[in-house]
């Protein structure tokens, strides 16, 4: 059995954190979104083929032309002319049938086996608000139309990118939408007139990466999993509490206060004196300093919180400098939800409380304060005593 990953999209609604890396590595719990896909496919398929496009090299880096006991392919999609154009990429290497799925959402292995019991399937969620995500009309168990995004407020079956095809579908030809993209469901408009038997399978897990701050989200459900793990040292007067992984190198100074679930990398440096609450990952190589406070917060690699800092229900690149005394707040005064800009419209995040979103290498002044829900773009910097009240670009 083979996979296809699409990985290949440049995903401007995730800015900043995808200004320097593909959306498919961004980091969840500690590990790319990419390798939890490869995790769940793991005994499942021999294959994978990986479409690139966006700063593929990176994933090629990353990932190489093996993943436990999973072969990686890779296939290039040059131009981005959509998910029907990549998984066309793919034509000349693909056996018999197959799996696709988006490579920047989350997916499990159940789910998947479940699809896989079917020739031709589709993997759909219900939902409260099909405005983000294609509809899937259904008659029972087989499916009977697909259509675009709602314009208005509308539950349904949220289509999750994930399906089941043989090669049989290549014998339809593609045409350009609207949107000068050659759209992956139209195999199954094909299909479904010329009455071929469509199956769909609810899923049980599925989390789509839709904005930067959906990845707390992620973090949080996959952290509700985890077991205590420590491979780092623990100063006699640092307290555990609850179910914590710290990793191989790291050291927990004297004073500190983790509260899990929450993950630390390795060859960090916590303390002393600090306060990590529930609900946060912190990368590998970083260092949180004397009396810093960090809840529910995603911090990437070789990242600096200077002393005296706090950080709630952030988003924190790789190779950050926050100097001492950075305050990120994450609640308005009218208890509002949070909004924040994306392609210049401003989108309530659904989020009562959310911080900041933080690109690669942004380094802090002193003291710096920034507004609930504002970015900084990568390789940016802040004043000592500097104010963030909009999106610094």
């Amino acid at each position: 059995m083979q996979a296809v990953i699409l990985c290949a999209g440049k995903s401007t609604r995730t800015y900043p954190l995808t200004i320097t890396k593909p959306k498919p590595l961004l980091k969840i719990a500690n590990m790319s979104i990419i390798e939890h896909n490869l995790e769940q496919l793991n005994g499942i398929v021999d294959e994978a083929i990986i479409i690139t496009g966006y700063k593929g090299d990176m994933i090629k880096e990353k990932i190489g032309t093996k993943f436990n006991k999973i072969k990686i392919t890779y296939a290039e999609q040059k131009a981005p002319d959509g998910s029907g154009g990549a998984i066309i990429r793919a034509k000349k290497l693909l056996k018999d049938r197959f799996i696709v799925m988006n490579g920047d959402d989350l997916f499990s292995k159940t789910d998947i086996k479940k699809c896989l019991g079917h020739e031709y399937c589709i993997l759909v969620k219900e939902t409260d608000d099909l405005r983000a995500f294609g509809e899937v009309k259904t008659r029972g168990k087989i499916v009977i139309g697909l259509k675009e995004k709602p314009r208005h407020l509308k539950k349904g079956l949220a289509n999750t990118g994930l399906y089941v095809f043989t090669k049989d579908i290549f014998k339809y030809q593609l045409k350009k939408s609207k949107r000068e993209e050659y759209e992956i469901v139209d195999y199954i408009n094909f299909l479904i007139k010329d009455k071929v038997k469509i199956n769909h399978e609810k899923a049980g897990f599925w989390l789509p990466i839709t904005y930067p701050w959906t990845l707390l989200d992620a973090n949080e459900r996959l952290l509700s999993d985890i077991k205590t793990k420590i491979k780092g040292t623990v100063e006699e007067r640092a307290t555990i509490k609850g179910p914590v992984i710290i990793g191989k190198g790291t050291i927990v100074l004297s004073g500190s206060y983790i509260e899990g679930p929450v993950i630390i990398g390795e060859g960090c440096r916590i303390g002393p004196n600090c306060y990590i609450r529930a609900k946060t990952t912190i990368g590998s190589s970083s260092k949180i300093g004397n009396a810093v406070e960090i809840k529910n917060s995603v911090i990437g690699d070789n990242t600096s919180i200077g002393h005296l800092s706090y950080v709630g229900d952030s988003v924190i690149g790789d190779n950050v400098n926050f100097g001492a005394g950075t305050t990120t707040a994450n609640l308005r005064h009218d208890d509002d939800n949070v909004k924040s800009p994306v392609k210049g419209e401003l989108v309530d995040s659904g989020r009562r409380k959310l911080g900041t979103i933080i690109g690669d290498s942004v380094h802090t002044g002193i003291n710096t304060s920034i507004y609930p829900g504002r970015k900084i773009w990568p390789g940016k910097t802040t004043a000592p005593g500097e104010i963030v009240k909009s999106d610094i670009e």
